[in-house]
């Protein structure tokens, strides 16, 4: 490697770069740059030949960690509804909108570190940053345990959402840095469909440990001991084996790293642009609205359950199902989104219909066909396959080392606004059915299709008119303008996946 790509990556020797020129060095060594520049000396014939080992190993290694802190960490969201089936409520003092606010105040902490979360994602090795993420919320949702009353337990909520505010953003990070636009889909439907894994994990912890009676631990505080524990062992597990970067995976060979960056190379992964670009205002409200559903799901999926006539510990039980739905579906979802070309915002759009058939049916369905509303509930765990799929968007169509921090974090702005909301919106007075609740999620899922179908055409207009100006496609010289840290507005030959 010549001594001018040596040099790539170090610390500037004088302070007198402007900040352009920093954003541009930290994006370089972000993905390895340096290795980049050693491309020249391999034929394109040695490197194709080491591609699908190499995506083999990333598969073998990365998938396995992330796959399984979403399966922890979503264990820690439906903590909150699993305990609600037992004794917490009365324990507590929660009665009443109490219990609401408990959970809203979560996704209070989530809104307060969304986007210094992904400020610091962007600044830090971040696997390192994650890894201590989740030792620090395993910590705190050990002291669950300990909570004695309704300020407590909203203390102890909002800093685990400000911690745990940085995971998904992370992840998204992750899966940019290791697999291509065209592999991402299929990769982050497999991940997030673990949250299924997580209800079914879940669900069987919960209606175990219902069984539990100890007149000094009761069944609610075990829920959140064992899961607290969980993630404790996990923590220190993930900084072990997790890399920062394609260029520091030590599951690699030298030359397995540059094939992996040479791989990623056309990903090309600028904050006034992000805030005025209109793709960024679609996904935004898409995040609002998969908030919103996923607010009031997560943590009212009991109380639905129980107000179809079922008891606390077996409202639990059928929880069990939602999990296995999810794990199956929401992949399908990707495989068909990496399959099937420029398809993302239509599957998006498609896969909004079956939920939203399942809250008309909570909505019209007589009480006394409980297993039929049962159905529906189940139904309202899709909400997995519009949150990735718009990540994917997100990953895919942003460009720019500043611009897709902030977008990222606007993103999880207004998810986090979603989940206060959504979490809000079912009183205790309109219970079993929720009526106000299930109207605003059916307006969610409503606008949500629209504006999936809105966004596919504006970006398809797009690419029609940067063909036409500038010459069909991408090419070598939107990987270059992609190191140079170019935004997808600057980059004349970026083109955007649909």
């Amino acid at each position: 490697m010549s001594e001018k790509g040596a040099d790539i990556g170090r610390a500037p020797s004088a302070p007198s770069l402007d900040e352009g020129q920093v954003a541009a060095e930290k994006q370089m060594r972000d993905i390895g740059a340096d290795l980049y520049l050693e491309l020249r000396q391999y034929s394109r014939e040695g490197l194709d030949a080491e591609r699908k080992l190499v995506l083999r190993k990333i598969d073998l290694v990365i998938m396995p960690i992330i796959c399984i802190t979403y399966t922890i960490q979503f264990l820690d969201k439906l903590s909150l509804n699993y305990a609600s089936a037992y004794s917490l409520i009365p324990d507590l003092g929660l009665e009443g909108q109490r219990y609401s606010w408990v959970a809203a105040i979560f996704n209070f902490g989530y809104l307060f570190w969304a986007i210094p979360a992904n400020l610091l994602i962007q600044r830090l090795p971040v696997s390192k940053y994650t890894g201590c993420m989740i030792l620090t919320w395993s910590i705190l949702l050990c002291c669950h345990v300990a909570a004695k009353g309704y300020a407590g337990i909203l203390i102890l909520r909002f800093l685990l959402g400000m911690f745990e505010a940085s995971i998904s953003p992370a992840i998204m990070n992750i899966v940019s840095m290791f697999y291509t636009r065209q592999e991402q889909p299929l990769r982050m439907c497999v991940f997030l469909a673990f949250n299924g894994m997580a209800t079914m994990i879940g669900a069987l912890l919960g209606y175990g440990l219902g069984h539990v009676h100890n007149a000094a631990v009761k069944s609610w505080q075990l829920i959140f001991l064992v899961m607290g524990l969980l993630n404790f062992i996990w923590a220190w597990i993930f900084l072990w084996f997790m890399p920062d970067s394609p260029s520091s995976a030590k599951f690699l060979t030298h030359k397995q790293r540059v094939v992996a960056i040479d791989r990623i190379a056309s990903n090309m992964i600028g904050a006034v642009e992000a805030v005025l670009d209109i793709k960024v205002h679609a996904l935004m409200l898409i995040g609002l609205g998969c908030g919103v559903i996923n607010g009031g799901v997560s943590n009212f999926a009991s109380a639905l359950l129980r107000g179809f006539g079922f008891s606390g510990i077996y409202a639990t039980l059928l929880q069990l199902p939602t999990g296995a739905f999810e794990f199956v579906l929401v992949p399908l979802c990707g495989l068909a989104a990496g399959y099937f070309r420029d398809s993302r915002c239509i599957i998006l759009a498609i896969i909004c219909l079956p939920p939203l058939g399942g809250l008309l049916g909570i909505r019209l369905t007589d009480l006394h066909h409980r297993w039929s509303l049962v159905g529906c509930t189940w139904l309202q765990y899709l909400i997995g396959a519009p949150v990735i799929l718009s990540w994917n968007l997100l990953t895919s169509n942003i460009a720019g080392h500043t611009k897709r921090s902030i977008a990222n974090g606007l993103w999880f702005l207004f998810y986090a606004a979603g989940n206060i909301a959504g979490a809000n919106i079912f009183f205790a007075r309109e219970k079993p059915r929720y009526f106000s609740a299930i109207t605003g999620l059916i307006v969610c899922y409503c606008g949500m299709f629209a504006i999936a179908l809105f966004l596919r055409q504006w970006m398809w207009w797009e690419n029609w008119r940067r063909d036409k100006r500038y010459g069909k496609g991408e090419d070598d010289q939107a990987v270059e303008e992609g190191f140079n840290d170019m935004t997808d507005r600057e980059s004349k030959h970026f083109r955007y996946a649909l």
